[in-house]
């Protein structure tokens, strides 16, 4: 469904769009949004060089809850992915459309765009790589929950950010151990706003 049919069935809203700079909820957040640049699953960019990476205030709480318990352990959150407009959502269903990796529009579409869902990884508190079980956008069994054969290190990581998002209120994609989306947040509108950083 195109822009217009979802303005006209009231499933988009351009009002001011309630979103939250999470780099400045979470100061010490590593944001390093993957569509900005090429090093995502199209090899082309996406965002503007500016991006920021937005959220609903009512999932920007509970993020900053998880970064919270995550920081008492010894890391920072890296942030890859968290507001994402519809309109870019349609490009990566039309370049890979395949459900369970990529939401398809015509069926809710995702909740990123509805400012309601992160990609998100680990720093050490000196921002130094931890290990992870896959690259971000790892379309493949390797990147799911459980998967047998991650590296025991790896795995640790992936189980603290599943016990810190489940107990700050979000729910896991079973396929993807980066993504995590607020509880309920399939229902909010989805919102056409603008990404770019305002000029200072």
């Amino acid at each position: 469904m195109n822009p217009g049919a979802l303005l006209a069935a009231g499933l988009l809203s351009t009002a001011p769009a309630p979103l939250v700079d999470v780099a400045e909820a979470i100061p010490d957040a590593v944001v390093q949004l993957r569509y900005a640049g090429e090093d995502n699953f199209l090899k082309r960019r996406l965002y503007p060089p500016r991006a920021r990476c937005l959220l609903r205030a009512e999932a920007a709480a509970p993020l900053a809850e998880a970064a919270r318990a995550l920081r008492s352990q010894g890391f920072r959150l890296l942030l890859y992915d968290c507001y994402r407009p519809p309109s870019i959502q349609q490009r990566m269903w039309e370049a890979f459309p395949r459900r369970g990796y990529v939401a398809d529009p015509a069926r809710g579409g995702s909740a990123h765009s509805r400012g309601g869902a992160v990609d998100v990884g680990l720093v050490a508190l000196d921002g130094s790589p931890v290990p992870l079980p896959t690259p971000h956008d790892f379309f493949g069994r390797a990147a799911w929950h459980g998967a047998a054969g991650t590296p025991p290190s790896a795995a640790r990581n992936r189980e603290r950010l599943l016990a810190a998002f489940e107990a700050a209120g979000f729910k896991r994609n079973r396929m993807e151990w980066w993504h995590y989306e607020v509880l309920g947040s399939g229902r909010w509108p989805k919102l056409e706003a603008p990404l770019e950083a305002a000029a200072r």
